[in-house]
């Protein structure tokens, strides 16, 4: 007969311990990736993150319309900051899923430049849209149907420092992270 040890110190209660630790070591790893999978998605998903370049003069689908930048021009114009620029951006945007509710919820206008930065729309006082541009919220809204051409655009407050290199851009929450970044018509 053997006997059975009652010393504390004995290998079962230390093999124990190390299968504690050993499944602590895979298990708090998986839980951190199980909990933050979600963050990360809705990360990805809420903001504009990669960019896919698009030729002037192209037409390319995005949201379930095809979208082309229409028009891309700047000045002095309005009440403006010192070294501060108004830029209208402008697109032709051929209505494929009239659902533009859907497609187009998060519709966001922006222009972005080589540093990396970005600008959203802005009010200035004396500039407007040309007559027939809509922004984002009216075009979501006009109950354009399936075939239609409709305009959409926004005015900007730019840096004179970024004018030469700046980029018109679209991002949709249907296409999200992915946006649209145009090039510059040529001069």
């Amino acid at each position: 007969m053997s006997a059975v040890s009652t010393d504390p110190a004995d290998g079962g209660e230390k093999k124990w311990r190390r299968r504690g630790l050993a499944a602590l070591a895979i298990l708090l790893p998986l839980t951190l990736a199980e909990t933050s999978y979600d963050s990360v998605r809705e990360w990805l998903h809420g903001d504009d993150l990669i960019a896919r370049d698009v030729e002037f003069g192209q037409s390319v689908p995005f949201g379930g319309s095809e979208w082309r930048l229409a028009d891309l021009r700047g000045g002095k114009a309005g009440r403006l900051p010192d070294h501060a620029f108004a830029v209208i951006a402008t697109f032709a945007v051929t209505v494929g899923d009239p659902e533009l509710q859907k497609q187009w919820l998060g519709c966001k206008l922006m222009l972005t430049d080589a540093a990396g930065r970005r600008w959203l729309p802005d009010f200035i006082s004396g500039v407007s849209l040309p007559d027939g541009v809509m922004n984002c919220t009216s075009a979501i809204f006009s109950g354009a149907k399936k075939g239609e051409i409709i305009t959409v655009g926004e005015t900007f407050i730019v840096p004179e420092d970024a004018i030469k290199t700046i980029r018109p851009a679209v991002g949709l929450g249907s296409e999200r992270p992915w946006f649209l970044r145009f090039q510059r018509p040529p001069k």
